[in-house]
């Protein structure tokens, strides 16, 4: 470990850096100093990273189930900042820039090439859980005007996932009715972007004060899913019999059922999350019946988040941030994660 000291005799490290030991688990992340990275080579920009956001995928990265087992990683898959300096030939950032990461580095446009995680950051490559990083430019878009490092580091997984569902695959039109499950990052944001684009919502949560927090911002309609376990059935009683249009499906197998039940004939389910779980039965019957479209989302691709970008600009949309925790106190704010107390994103201060 390089240790850098401050002209008060205090020690600093020049690029603080959290480490998951292979395996993963809470109890196996280090703090060390990676050092400056390299100068940026040519297509490449360097970048001091100012924040990060957690997702689900990065919980199950550092609590164990999806770390790598015989390396090490920096966890993160979502970071932003400003670039510190610009290699030859990138004439699409300049120092100063505020910049945030994407997904899939190498996904560039058009249809999906990408099975797995092998280029994500965090997971199949190290991510953003540090100070300073040198990558290729292509590794970043611009972040939203006037937003935030915090608020611009949410985009990476959950915004774009929220704009790829419900445009890419949903082509969502005005009037449209859409379901979203729970108070996560993913579902906010696609409630948000189905508010500003005209269409209906309802929402559920277990939670009486969340399903509040939903209505006040734009939700037509609300379920608590504990109170009504069959809430499938009360969304058709809310469409008049028909169903939505379109599921933002982030719970899994618990809760495709209800969700099939709840859409509408030809309507489209975005298969996004496996928060109860990753096995279970299909209703095959019912999508064969009611002609349903399941479509399974991995995020998107870096011209997907610049569509992004350029439509929470348009549409004056901002995240929700739940609540903010430094770098060093990542596994407080994994801990925070897994309570399921948190309304919408919890970000990383670096």
């Amino acid at each position: 470990m390089v240790l850098v000291a401050s002209q008060q005799g205090e020690v600093m490290m020049e690029n603080r850096t959290l480490r998951l030991a292979p395996g993963g688990g809470f109890d196996q992340i280090s703090i060390d100093d990676d050092g400056a990275p390299s100068a940026p080579k040519a297509g490449e920009i360097s970048v001091r990273l100012r924040a990060s956001s957690l997702n689900y995928h990065d919980y199950g990265v550092v609590k164990g189930p999806m770390a790598p087992r015989d390396e090490s990683r920096i966890p993160l898959a979502d970071g932003a900042g400003e670039v510190t300096a610009v290699g030859e030939s990138v004439t699409e950032f300049a120092v100063g820039d505020a910049v945030v990461s994407t997904f899939f580095p190498d996904w560039l446009d058009g249809a999906p090439e990408n099975e797995g995680f092998g280029s994500t950051p965090g997971d199949g490559v190290d991510g953003f859980a540090r100070e300073q990083v040198t990558l290729p430019a292509t590794a970043f878009t611009r972040a939203p005007r006037g937003w935030s490092h915090a608020e611009a580091a949410t985009l990476t997984t959950a915004g774009v996932t929220a704009w790829r569902s419900l445009f890419v695959h949903g082509n969502l039109k005005p009037g449209q009715t859409v379901l979203t499950l729970g108070t996560g990052g993913v579902s906010i944001f696609a409630l948000q972007l189905a508010v500003a684009s005209g269409a209906r919502v309802i929402c559920t949560s277990s939670s009486d004060a969340k399903l509040e927090r939903l209505k006040a911002l734009g939700a037509e309609a609300v379920i608590n899913y504990r109170d009504t376990p069959e809430w499938g059935k009360k969304v058709r009683e809310l469409t008049a019999g028909r169903g939505v249009d379109h599921v933002v499906e982030v719970g899994g197998p618990g809760t495709l059922q209800q969700s099939m039940t709840a859409t509408a004939v030809g309507g489209h389910i975005s298969l996004i999350g496996v928060l109860t779980g990753v096995k279970g039965d299909f209703p095959l019957i019912q999508s064969l019946l009611r002609q349903l479209r399941l479509q399974g989302v991995l995020v998107g691709s870096r011209q997907d988040q610049r569509d992004t970008v350029a439509a929470m600009e348009a549409m004056a949309i901002k995240p929700v941030i739940d609540r903010h925790f430094p770098l060093e106190s990542l596994v407080d704010a994994f801990q925070h994660e897994e309570s399921g107390a948190h309304f919408g994103k919890i970000c990383i201060d670096i």
